[in-house]
């Protein structure tokens, strides 16, 4: 079943306990939400994870469900904590310790987008706060867990696969280094999130492909990781970040032509996952 909030694609039989999820790639802009920005259609588009769904599209046909946003990470982020509320955009909310993300506009509702750029000419109500919340993240991350639950039920473990994408300077700054930079990051908040040998699988799969892999630099996992992240009790997270520079232009936020064939090649990847790492029998007794 689908809600205004997110996007649900399930297989027509469960075969695996792979949970797939993309927080970041709404790109539902409503009239209101334009309007109410000082950024133009877009520059708001600059913090979303763009094609990040469509990437992982292939999942249903190998067994597991892809649960997508529909509103964009510029109007709620899903990646962050319900508390993490910015006081400096949003009215009678207390500063409570240093966030660094709240503190840098990357609360749950988000100050800026990428490079700092504003969205709002000045604070907005608490209740506008709330409303987002409650009609957007809280059904998200119930449908989420629900999913998990069943995945466990089933198959005795679960392993959510976080999915998202990364601007080519965060891996390769300056340009420097092509060859040698990262084209997929492995978040798993250094082992905290996963098992190692849930995190190797997932890592062979891709390299396997023909990509560069690195674990937790520059991106270790945020609120999903942490918050689903329970390997004692079966339940796995991985963050996957992928360099976007592999399948669209950054500047125009637009896929290449050869995006076609990077989802085959990715296909491929999400195969191996669902049927290695979710049915290998051996890791639920770690």
């Amino acid at each position: 079943m689908n809600s205004f909030a997110f996007k649900l694609n399930r297989p027509d039989v469960l075969r695996s306990g792979v949970v797939f999820a993309s927080p970041h790639s709404g790109a539902e802009y409503s009239a209101a939400f334009l309007e109410a920005s000082v950024l133009n259609r877009h520059s708001i588009r600059s913090s979303e994870d763009a094609f990040v769904d469509q990437l992982f599209g292939s999942a249903v046909s190998f067994g597991a469900p892809l649960l997508s946003a529909r509103a964009p990470r510029a109007f709620v982020d899903l990646n962050r904590a319900p508390e993490e509320l910015d006081p400096a955009l949003i009215q009678g909310v207390k500063k409570m310790g240093h966030n660094p993300r709240i503190a840098s506009g990357l609360g749950v509702i988000p100050r800026v987008v990428a490079g700092g750029r504003a969205i709002y000419r000045g604070k907005m109500s608490l209740q506008e706060a709330h409303n987002r919340l409650d009609d957007y993240w809280r059904p998200y991350h119930v449908q989420l867990q629900s999913l998990l639950d069943q995945a466990r039920m089933t198959f005795g473990r679960t392993v959510l696969i976080d999915c998202h994408s990364m601007p080519h300077e965060a891996v390769n700054p300056g340009g420097l280094t092509p060859h040698l930079a990262p084209q997929i990051v492995l978040g798993d908040r250094f082992g905290a999130s996963a098992t190692r040998d849930v995190v190797g699988q997932i890592e062979m799969a891709f390299q396997r492909a023909g990509f560069r892999v690195s674990r937790n630099a520059p991106f270790a996992g945020a609120f999903t990781t942490q918050h689903y992240g329970r390997p004692s009790r079966q339940q796995h997270v991985v963050q996957i970040e992928i360099d976007r520079s592999l399948y669209m232009d950054e500047r125009t936020i637009e896929p290449l032509k050869s995006m076609p064939m990077f989802q085959t090649r990715l296909r491929g990847v999400i195969s191996d996952i669902c049927r290695v790492v979710a049915n290998n029998r051996s890791l639920a007794a770690e």
